[in-house]
């Protein structure tokens, strides 16, 4: 868990502790309001024929979702955010660029019943918008270009009930995320981002 994101935790998660359970059955909505923390892999892969090794740094921001659930337990989420910027580096060089993302998810989510904390699981496809391209350093005067990507999504988590209607949730989720660079219009190879997000939100219900 990331450290800005593990305190907070787990004051959340203490204050739930003899909270009623939430039930969630067929035809019922959730909505939640919280922060990410997008972490991509520490090995982003290489470019220009592999003698360019990438990095890509993470970011936190709001996100959102919201769950329809098609059975007892069984809900289709979809998650939005603020977008996240990530400033991208090269092994040796340093800073070069940045851009910014927006990965809407769909998932298919399983809630166990498991009393005031129940935990869930989720898989799904996301699908990440790269814009606002920008070069510096030594990439400076430069046009950057980085393709959208699909990819599969998982999703895990933990939800503290609150009430009868909300919940405290903690959540992680891996995002399959490869995008295609180009600069100047020149093919310099894929950058494999493949990020886990930490995250924290509050769940209605209703």
């Amino acid at each position: 868990m990331s450290k800005q994101l593990l305190p907070l935790c787990a004051a959340l998660a203490l204050g739930t502790l003899a909270t009623p359970a939430l039930a969630q059955s067929a035809g019922d909505w959730t909505f939640g309001v919280g922060v990410h923390q997008v972490n991509p892999k520490s090995d982003n892969g290489s470019l220009a024929g592999n003698t360019l090794e990438v990095e890509v740094d993470d970011d936190i921001k709001p996100t959102i979702t919201a769950e329809y659930f098609i059975r007892d337990n069984l809900g289709i989420e979809v998650l939005a955010s603020w977008p996240f910027e990530h400033d991208i580096a090269i092994v040796g060089v340093g800073t070069v660029g940045s851009t910014k993302q927006l990965p809407p998810t769909v998932s298919l989510q399983y809630h166990f019943d498991a009393g005031r904390v129940r935990p869930f699981v989720g898989a799904g496809v996301n699908y990440t918008m790269f814009f606002s391209e920008d070069t510096r350093g030594a990439l400076e005067g430069t046009r950057l270009s980085l393709d959208d990507s699909w990819g599969l999504a998982a999703h895990a988590g933990l939800d503290f009930a609150i009430g009868e209607r909300g919940a405290v949730r903690v959540d992680v989720r891996w995002m399959d995320i490869d995008t295609d660079v180009e600069l100047d219009g020149a093919d310099l190879g894929t950058v494999q981002i493949d990020p886990l997000a930490y995250g924290v939100a509050y769940v209605f219900q209703f």
